[in-house]
């Protein structure tokens, strides 16, 4: 049986991930990508980039699915520009899942989300739409982690808290069990997340981590 085709938006680093983890998943082929004007034609671990945003129109005629593949450290802003603009073009926007990760029978993952290589999403947590589980991040029972939020590499949001939309937390930080992290807040690496924070609060860098 053939398999569906799925474009990336996006072909910088992050995007190499993705296609890693899309590839394992084995659901989708990929068409292509999307990047800038200057990256038309190359080819990324042997996937070619078709065009920009400009022609997602008449890629959506040929592609009927499609993922964010651009990352989001400093601002969450492309990311969900480029989801919307998605959701405007008629794409559907699946759940991609490494193989190698876990997502509980009794979690929630929203449209457009990936869920890399060693991430777990325990029982009763809920994770929104257009957030990236980056590579073995935990999402505890109970979290929610809500919408554009990114987890990244060995972060930990523990049982019962609730991170907002928009969010990035750093690699190796921890947020503790219950704790709220506002809305639109960047946590840096290898923060410890001890209480809530309000919206929009910038946690640094661990020095050393």
């Amino acid at each position: 049986m053939s398999r569906e085709s799925i474009l990336l938006i996006g072909a910088g680093g992050h995007a190499l991930a993705c296609i890693d983890v899309v590839e394992a998943d084995g659901r989708f082929e990929i068409a292509g990508l999307v990047g800038s004007a200057a990256q038309v034609g190359e080819s990324v671990l042997g996937h070619r980039v078709l065009g920009t945003d400009a022609d997602l129109p008449a890629l959506r005629a040929r592609v009927g699915h499609a993922l964010v593949a651009v990352g989001q450290i400093k601002t969450h802003e492309p990311r969900r520009r480029i989801f919307e603009q998605l959701r405007v073009h008629g794409f559907d926007l699946p759940v991609i899942v490494s193989p190698r990760a876990y997502v509980s029978a009794h979690a929630r993952v929203g449209a457009g989300s990936i869920v890399m290589h060693g991430a777990v999403v325990n029982a009763r947590a809920a994770v929104g739409e257009n957030c990236i589980l980056n590579s073995l991040s935990l999402i505890e029972h109970g979290a929610t982690v809500d919408d554009h939020c990114h987890v990244s590499t060995g972060a930990l949001v523990n049982g019962g808290a609730h991170v907002g939309a928009c969010c990035f937390i750093g690699s190796g930080a921890a947020v503790r069990e219950g704790v709220t992290v506002g809305e639109g807040s960047i946590i840096g690496m290898g923060q410890q997340v001890l209480r809530s924070c309000a919206a929009g609060s910038r946690l640094p860098q661990v020095a050393g981590a």
